[in-house]
């Protein structure tokens, strides 16, 4: 049943995805789950952090076709032509720096499986390097006091909302892509799309964008970041978390929230599952802002109405903001690490010694930077390969081995590769039995973010089929 058909259906909406490096697999059971119940229904894949949308940009900058999530294609080859079947939408937010350029890859795909009628919804707007809406921006409140640097920045993308998510979908989008948006947009775009709820309309959106929070993150709502042996366990231990189930959200006309997850996959929705998720990442439960609303949890109610289906009602929404959160990204200087293993008796004291060693030769090399170090690891080197369970046993009063870690981060990448090869030089100039050493320099990435006023946005949808591939 297409969306908006019937907007009294129950509509579900499922999540495939929480994050840029989540289980490929992992959509293949949320989209059955939904073909199977049948009626209206979505899928939303959430690939996009703000780091990983920073290395979009700069991947777009040295290769213009690139900049979208690198494993788009991967994610929706073994689900795009069910979904297409059954009349259920997918929502994502893979098209990273560059959606067009994402747009064009799927139809890519559409073409090799024969869907030459595909129909994508793609979302710009929200990417304002080098307009004048960076122009005199307050900091967000945990960046008191940061100065834009305009012609230092990477990235620049606002937190569009879920609008633009459903005008595409009314103008019979298939898939839709985006860029930067909020992360509980992906669900309530399908939402306002199928229900015609007033934009105005806060407790409704306050309902929505719960669900779209509860959604978000894929398998935190099912087990995943939940699990804690002993005290949080997860059914079947291992198995239950290897086949997690991703999370279907039931949606009524009147905003109430149902969360739960395919049968037969691992994992659990419980009280306390929806509950950590649900205050994940809230910077005031009673004043959560995204672009669509002003969402207060404080009176919400959770309730477990059968095994692995836990309802949620008492949202409460307030008008939306008048400045939308902007993440910019500025270059962040170098980092070099280096690791090195010592094992045997007394391995903890020639570690130790490494390091001190270590914080020497960077004083006397006058190398600019700040260091750290760490001890890391113990049975990384005695460890066997035919423990049934992976594990050596552990003494943590006397560890046998113990790995030793340098971090120095500084603006000159010279300086970075020279304290990266002060740990390789620990074969021969450190202590006795060191080995095992790995180092790497990289290429930081600083975030910052800022406030922009909503009306100096400009989103804007545009529809795409296999003709305009051509």
């Amino acid at each position: 049943m297409p969306l908006g058909s019937d907007p009294t259906a129950l509509l579900r909406i499922g999540c495939g995805s929480g994050f840029s490096g989540d289980r490929l697999d992992a959509p293949g059971p949320v989209a059955d789950a939904l073909i199977a119940a049948g009626g209206p229904a979505a899928l939303m894949l959430e690939v996009l952090g703000e780091r990983t949308l920073a290395l979009a940009q700069r991947e777009r900058r040295q290769k213009p076709e690139a900049g979208y999530e690198p494993a788009l294609l991967e994610l929706l080859s073994p689900i795009l032509q069910r979904c297409v079947a059954a009349g259920i939408p997918i929502v994502t937010n893979g098209g990273a720096a560059n959606p067009r350029a994402a747009a064009h890859a799927v139809l890519g795909l559409a073409r090799q499986l024969g869907l030459t009628g595909l129909r994508i919804g793609v979302v710009e707007g929200d990417d304002i390097r080098g307009t004048d809406a960076l122009d005199d921006l307050d900091p967000w409140e945990g960046d008191a006091g940061a100065v834009l640097e305009p012609d230092r920045v990477i990235a620049a993308n606002v937190y569009l909302g879920a609008a633009p998510i459903a005008e595409a979908l009314r103008q019979g989008a298939e898939v839709v892509i985006t860029g930067r948006c909020s992360d509980p947009a992906l669900a309530l775009g399908p939402m306002l799309a199928h229900f015609g709820w007033d934009e105005a309309d806060w407790d409704r959106l306050a309902a929505g964008t719960m669900a779209g929070h509860l959604l978000e993150c894929g398998s935190q709502v099912t087990g995943g970041y939940f699990a804690d042996p002993g005290i949080k366990d997860i059914p079947d231990d291992a198995l239950g978390m290897a086949t997690l189930g991703f999370p279907i959200a039931e949606i009524g006309a009147d905003g109430a929230v149902l969360i739960t997850k395919p049968a037969g996959t691992g994992g659990r929705v419980d009280r306390r599952s929806v509950t950590e998720q649900l205050l994940y990442e809230l910077h005031d439960p009673g004043a959560y802002l995204t672009p669509d609303v002003v969402m207060d949890i404080t009176g919400v109610t959770i309730t477990e109405e059968a095994p692995d289906r836990v309802r949620l009602h008492g949202a409460r929404g307030r008008a939306r903001p008048e400045r939308l959160k902007a993440t910019v990204s500025l270059p962040g200087g170098w980092l070099g690490e280096g690791e090195i293993s010592y094992a045997g008796p007394n391995a903890r004291a020639r570690a130790e010694l490494a390091g001190r060693t270590l914080l020497e030769r960077l004083r006397l090399l006058g190398l600019d930077g700040k260091s750290r170090l760490d001890l890391i690891g113990v049975v990384s080197v005695f460890g066997g390969d035919d423990k049934d369970d992976g594990f050596a046993s552990v003494d943590a009063e006397v560890p046998q081995d113990i790995r030793l870690r340098l971090a120095f981060a500084s603006d000159s990448r010279a300086a970075a590769e020279r304290a990266a090869r002060e740990v390789l030089s620990l074969y021969c100039c450190g202590p006795a039995g060191g080995g095992g050493v790995r180092t790497r320099v990289t290429d930081r990435i600083r975030t910052l973010s800022f406030l922009v006023p909503r009306g100096r946005l400009a989103p804007r949808v545009t529809l795409l089929s296999l003709e305009d591939a051509a």
